[in-house]
């Protein structure tokens, strides 16, 4: 392992990103942070004030004000490692400017628990085929971990997962603090798609809290949830995975249940009469499982896997049903 001193860029501006370079700064190990966000008056606020005015602006950053831009292709110039952390439905938009040869020779990671809109693909795949990323020099970062507890420096997991087992290690040595433990993972497309569908689940569970169903239907829900998954990553990547590890069944568990999770949040409107639109400009933040559940529903005629809870939510949010009927009718299949 080279002793050279790592530069990283992290790449968005959200909630998700500043937990991100927190980490990153906390973290021991020698390195140089870039950081790259489209809003200007967000990146002049926290050149100034070194917090982030947007999102968990409790947290104080360290990066360097001179590291801090607006211009992308000059940040990741700058990087060994790329890291990703736009929603998956902007990172088309996000890398707009960007050839393969800005990439070129980079280990890029993926904090984005999304799936790329209208390429139906996950961000490695997507990667990959769009930018000649290879998978040996990619990474996903996935577990339960709610960018509030990293603020508040809550004892967190996170699964550090890549075909590269060394530069797995690597990076989960530079990943890891007091407050965040780091396991390693090779497997890039359970992870992925894991933190695709827990998203999904968790605006099912939203949708039933809202419409009224209590915490023993919850655990019900979250039971079949948890088979509905492995059923879908056992189908597209069949490999030897503990699908009770904290990289799936944690992050189901975080993001279905905590006060925290935006697509709880999203599918508790949902049930509660809101619209797509009213539910998303009050909330104000990207709800990912609203896209994926799209996504996930055309990836899966290719699989044809038995997914009755995902097929709810997508019936609910793209064909306009009913939620409580939704609801009452999924109920009737699950055990």
């Amino acid at each position: 392992m080279s002793n050279k001193r790592k530069t990283i860029a992290v790449v968005g501006g959200g909630s998700w990103a500043t937990a991100n370079v927190k980490i990153l700064t906390d973290n021991s190990t020698e390195k140089e942070i870039f950081w790259w966000m489209r809003n200007e008056s967000a990146v002049q606020h926290l050149q100034k004030f070194r917090h982030n005015p947007n999102y968990i602006s409790s947290v104080e950053i360290s990066v360097p004000a001179q590291n801090i831009s607006t211009n992308l292709k000059s940040t990741i110039s700058n990087a060994d490692f790329v890291l990703l952390n736009v929603p998956a439905a902007f990172l088309k938009e996000a890398l707009a400017g960007i050839t393969p040869a800005d990439l070129a020779g980079k280990k890029i990671i993926s904090a984005i628990k999304g799936i790329v809109p209208d390429e139906n693909q996950i961000i490695g795949e997507f990667l990959n085929q769009h930018y000649g990323i290879s998978f040996n020099d990619f990474i996903v970062i996935s577990g339960p971990c709610h960018a509030e507890e990293v603020a508040l420096e809550k004892l967190s997991y996170l699964t550090i997962a890549s075909r590269n087992n060394t530069l797995a290690v690597e990076f989960a040595g530079m990943f890891s603090t007091r407050y965040i433990k780091t396991i390693v993972s090779d497997d890039i497309y359970g992870t992925e798609y894991g933190a695709v569908l827990k998203n999904i689940f968790a605006i099912a569970s939203g949708i039933c809290h809202g419409v009224g169903y209590g915490d023993n239907f919850q655990a019900v829900l979250i039971a079949n949830a948890i088979r509905e998954l492995k059923r879908f990553v056992d189908a597209v990547h069949p490999i030897d995975r503990d699908i009770m590890e904290s990289a799936y069944l944690g992050d189901l568990l975080v993001t279905a249940y905590s006060q925290f999770s935006r697509n709880r949040t999203f599918g508790n409107m949902i049930g509660k009469g809101y619209t797509v639109t009213s539910a998303q400009l009050e909330m104000n933040m990207i709800a990912e499982g609203y896209y994926a559940v799209n996504c996930l529903h055309q990836v899966n005629k290719q699989y044809n896997v038995n997914m009755p809870i995902c097929n709810a939510v997508y019936a609910i949010l793209y064909e306009k049903r009913p939620p409580a009927l939704e609801m009452k009718h999924l109920a009737e299949h699950l055990s």
